[in-house]
């Protein structure tokens, strides 16, 4: 099966993010003749002159009113080289919540620049949100290269403007691409409108980026979802844990040890619906059967004896938070770490990040709707994890409230010296 790319589209209003969106999806054959016939009915009702891809998108009838994108869109579309699913962020800073859902899976966050406003402070604000969270890839495009009769010049005053700002951003491969996505010049083909660039168009490069050394191959990481013990006479006495792993490369033979209790095994056989495998990797979700009957259950984690996560009950994190109603000091939670858990206490807010200018407010008592600080949180079990920086899926979290079970919180776990 071609190997799956998640991506998120970020960047300023009117930036052309929708539009960008729909044009892959129509340029690629991705469009079935009646999503057709709805959008150039919508476009007409609307007024507009031409057929508005971005109502592919825009599907809320509050985003096709106002024109803008206030949901997160996926949109899943597939060429012969590699599987995608885009996530259309919103714009407008009151949506930073859903800006932080769409993009937490992605491996490469696309910016759309306005060639003629450069980098805004919503453009920006989204570039710093991915350099937060850890996202390796970005490309930045630079779209409505019509509206400058295609100017080479203009193009590179935004990439050097581009390049400037980014410098104190940590995102380690950052690509430019100068687009029309009203008209598709280098959205999938070159553009002969633009000969003197000489790079991939957009298609081409999400195609080509290599993002399997991405993940965590180092440490191995299984967290626990399930145990498996199928009541029929084939599989007497089977008895396997199913997962996603996190990270690392798991074999059968391989020896492990399950936290929390700290008893070893080997790993006896690695199991899927297809069969037994040599080797899991992430993301694949396996079922792992061990040598020794353990007692392991949902949110125990499997790792390696030598190379185990951090293990306690303080923990620092970077919050995004997603409630209207304002996190402070002594709030209680639900918390939901890998397949864990458990009850958090918000022992200290360290700071509010101004996520334009990256100024720490340590002055601030509470974190409100949108807003991004660095909390300290006290649970009532212990959690197996290990930095963001260093693994996504073992150093992320959710905030519920107690009552509703509604998310109303999106954690970074960060090591204590940063």
């Amino acid at each position: 099966m071609a190997e799956l790319l998640r991506l998120a589209t970020a960047g300023s209003v009117d930036d052309g993010k929708s539009t960008l969106i729909g044009r892959l999806l129509y340029d690629s054959k991705q469009v079935f003749e009646d999503q057709l016939r709805a959008v150039e009915v919508a476009s007409t009702a609307r007024g507009d002159e031409y057929t508005d891809l971005a109502l592919l998108t825009d599907g809320l009838r509050a985003e096709r009113e106002q024109g803008i994108t206030i949901d997160v869109a996926y949109r899943p579309f597939a060429t012969k080289k590699r599987r995608f699913v885009i996530a259309d962020t919103p714009g407008h800073t009151q949506h930073t919540r859903n800006m932080v859902t769409g993009i937490s899976t992605a491996d490469l966050v696309v910016v759309l620049v306005d060639v003629r406003a450069g980098a805004t402070e919503q453009s920006r604000r989204h570039a710093t949100l991915a350099s937060i969270m850890r996202v390796s890839h970005m490309v930045v495009c630079v779209n409505k290269m019509d509206l400058v009769s295609w100017d080479e010049l203009a193009f590179e005053q935004v990439k050097q403007e581009f390049i400037d700002f980014s410098a104190k951003l940590e995102v380690p491969d950052i690509s430019f691409i100068p687009i029309s996505a009203l008209l598709g010049d280098n959205v999938t083909q070159r553009s002969p409108n633009m000969p003197w660039y000489e790079g991939l168009s957009l298609l081409n490069y999400l195609e080509e980026l290599h993002i399997a050394s991405d993940r965590n191959l180092i440490d191995v990481r299984f967290p626990v979802q399930r145990v498996v013990r199928p009541v029929t006479s084939e599989h007497t006495g089977y008895r396997g844990y199913a997962g996603e792993v996190a990270g690392g490369v798991l074999e059968p033979g391989d020896d492990v040890i399950v936290l929390p209790s700290g008893l070893s095994s080997t790993i006896a056989s690695i199991d899927t619906i297809d069969g037994p495998l040599e080797a899991a990797f992430p993301p694949m979700s396996v079922t792992l059967r061990l040598a020794d009957d353990l007692d392991v259950s949902r949110g125990d984690m499997i790792c390696r004896p030598h190379n185990q996560p951090a293990a306690g009950q303080d923990v620092q994190a970077m919050v995004c938070w997603m409630s209207r109603d304002a996190m402070r000091t002594g709030a209680m939670f639900a918390i939901k770490h890998t397949t864990r858990s458990a009850r958090a206490l918000v022992k200290k807010l360290h700071y509010r990040l101004d996520v334009n200018s990256l100024h720490r407010d340590r002055s601030t008592d509470s974190l409100e709707l949108n807003d991004v600080g660095r909390v300290e949180l006290r649970t009532t079990s212990p959690l197996f994890f290990d930095s963001y920086a260093r693994n996504r899926l073992t150093g992320s979290f959710i905030l519920m409230d107690e009552a509703t079970n509604s998310t109303v919180g999106a954690g970074m776990i960060v090591d204590r010296s940063s």
